[in-house]
């Protein structure tokens, strides 16, 4: 049995694929689709304030290159900076989706980093968990708070592993990790994924997926790195499973056994 197979579970849902991916920030919605179809991501998440899902008549509709009959769509609240705002856009776009639950959110702390505002996001999915709402939610790299949310009710917490855009990788695994200790429901990495290795490294801590968007789309080639971030997701969740030996300071064990050998 291939262990990597197994599914990742959100709201009760499996996904076959542990990458998640961003639609925003290329050249037109024909790179956006080249580049999903090459990180075989399922769940696509949309910026429901900057990407027109049918909310603009007469204007190109993202959902025509990415069905909803073939993705999950997960609306976002990117640009978002207060818990009513985060509230009111992902109504919208329960309306726009014809009730669909599912969505992530986050509320910006400042235009500038991009942090999340934690007072906000907490206030933000206290209420859509109270209105039916499947939320997955974008957090700083806190244990207590990603616990709060968790008692809330989200269904992921999305820790960031740095800024978002910024693409400095993973600056804080411990916290990481005592975020996936405490947590019973899925931790995927969210924000500053640079490069395939940064995305390895999280599943490798033991992460059930990542969600990414700058890193591929402002590659210089974005179908490829997309193409590489799945390989990276893959092969670090293998990793994970398998589990990595012991970090020795120095062995004195060789590589090959010295016992039986011909002349000893």
């Amino acid at each position: 049995m291939n262990r990597n197979a197994s599914p990742l579970v959100i709201a009760g849902r499996e996904y076959r694929s542990r990458l998640l991916v961003g639609t925003g920030k290329y050249q037109d919605f024909a790179e956006t689709r080249a580049a999903i179809d090459a990180s075989g991501a399922e769940i696509v998440t949309v910026a429901i304030r900057r990407t027109n899902i049918g909310q603009t008549a007469g204007e190109p509709n993202l959902l025509d290159f990415l069905p909803p009959a073939q993705f999950t769509i997960l609306p976002n609240t990117a640009g978002c900076y207060t818990a009513d705002d985060a509230v009111r856009t992902l109504r919208l776009a329960r309306e726009l989706l014809d009730g669909h639950a599912l969505v992530k959110l986050e509320v910006l702390g400042d235009p500038k980093t991009l942090f999340p505002n934690m007072p906000e996001t907490l206030k933000a999915a206290e209420t859509l968990v109270k209105e039916g709402f499947q939320v997955m939610v974008y957090c700083a790299d806190d244990p207590i708070q990603a616990k709060m949310l968790e008692d809330i009710g989200c269904v992921a917490i999305m820790p960031l592993a740095s800024l978002i855009g910024s693409g400095m990788g993973i600056v804080n695994p411990w916290n990481l990790r005592l975020i996936l200790d405490a947590a019973k429901v899925p931790v995927l990495v969210d924000a500053g994924v640079g490069t395939a290795s940064d995305a390895a490294i999280a599943m490798e801590l033991g992460c059930d997926g990542v969600l990414m968007n700058t890193a591929i789309a402002h590659a210089q080639d974005p179908v490829l790195m997309a193409s590489a971030m799945r390989k990276a997701v893959e092969a670090g969740r293998e990793a994970f499973l398998a589990g990595r030996m012991a970090r020795k300071f120095y062995s004195a064990d060789p590589s090959s056994p010295t016992s039986g050998l011909i002349g000893s």
